[in-house]
């Protein structure tokens, strides 16, 4: 953290989006009115799971909950902060809360990564071992999968963001981007940079990315060899409709992921780094609840009963 002539690097700035004024304010309202929803939808998936006893009980509304969590965790994570910047672009950041941000951010997406693995999992259980069902992804096991995801999400990251906090930096200290990233960050570490923590983190995400990818894919494999194979028609049109929906939220993820490792190099890396990375912290958890919920018919019945349950009680207290 020290620099050349012995002070040290306390702060750095985000340089943010490099925009006129008008732009910037149009940006400012676009995110924020995308945050508040995805905000909303998050909200409501988990007021609904937990109020309808239906659906508080299935596997894979225990995850879709917990993942619904994880969105709004992930979106605050950077979001706030970014619409504070176009709000008031000064971009000073302090040294602690950027690698804060980037360990809580790379954590919930290494989170992310196995929560949909967890998801891949719950689908081969129903479709491909109906009878094993029950008995594996019980209530308890459920939990105890939901509480892995989150322990094994937020370890990974801790020895490489711990190893590269503690490289040198000489400045300057000017970060070309909107968040604090890993990429960005070692750009301003004094040379020479040991290889260490940049082997370490580039093996930690290739690890934890193409791992759940392989048995992303592995498992919805299977699945559509079992739907296949399946003679009744009805039941197997309503499983791919389903799972579709599972590969849609899959396909959006990890193809976001990928966009960071092939942008391309030069001046435009940077502005092609944030078009990205601006997808995936925004775009994406906004569209997933609607992808798992819009056409999903249990979530409509919960909703059809919940509404039934409110008209209830108000006849009952107008009765009274």
């Amino acid at each position: 953290m020290e620099l050349a002539n012995g002070s040290t690097v306390e702060e750095f700035i985000l340089l943010g989006f490099q925009i006129g004024q008008q732009k910037r304010h149009l940006l400012l309202a676009i995110f924020a009115v995308l945050y508040i929803l995805t905000l909303a939808e998050n909200i409501t998936i988990i007021t609904l799971v937990h109020a309808d006893v239906q659906l508080a009980r299935l596997p894979m509304y225990i995850l879709l909950s917990n993942f619904s969590w994880l969105e709004i965790c992930y979106v605050s994570t950077t979001v706030p902060r970014m619409l504070f910047d176009l709000a008031f672009p000064c971009g000073v950041i302090s040294f602690h809360e950027c690698f804060l941000q980037y360990y809580i951010f790379f954590s919930l997406g290494q989170t992310e990564c196995f929560f949909l693995s967890a998801m891949a999992l719950d689908r081969y259980m129903a479709i491909c071992h109906p009878l094993r069902y029950p008995q594996m992804m019980s209530r308890d096991s459920c939990y105890a999968l939901v509480a892995t995801c989150w322990v094994l999400g937020f370890l990974w990251h801790i020895v490489p963001v711990t190893l590269i906090s503690r490289l040198s930096f000489c400045g300057p200290n000017i970060i070309d981007h909107f968040m604090c990233d890993a990429g960005t960050i070692l750009l301003l570490a004094c040379p020479p940079i040991r290889n260490i923590p940049i082997i370490y983190q580039f093996s930690m995400d290739a690890v934890g990315i193409l791992g759940n990818l392989f048995f992303v894919v592995l498992s919805y494999g299977a699945v559509i060899l079992t739907l296949m194979k399946s003679s009744r028609r009805g039941s197997r049109m309503k499983a791919f409709s389903t799972i579709s929906f599972h590969l849609v939220v899959v396909t959006l993820f990890y193809g976001t992921v990928a966009g960071m490792y092939v942008a391309p190099s030069g001046e435009s890396q940077s502005q092609a780094t944030k078009v990205v990375t601006l997808f995936y912290t925004t775009i994406t958890p906004f569209l997933n609840p609607l992808i798992y919920c819009l056409r999903n018919d249990q979530v409509k019945e919960a909703v059809g009963r919940l509404q039934r349950r409110k008209m209830g009680l108000v006849k009952r207290k107008l009765t009274w």
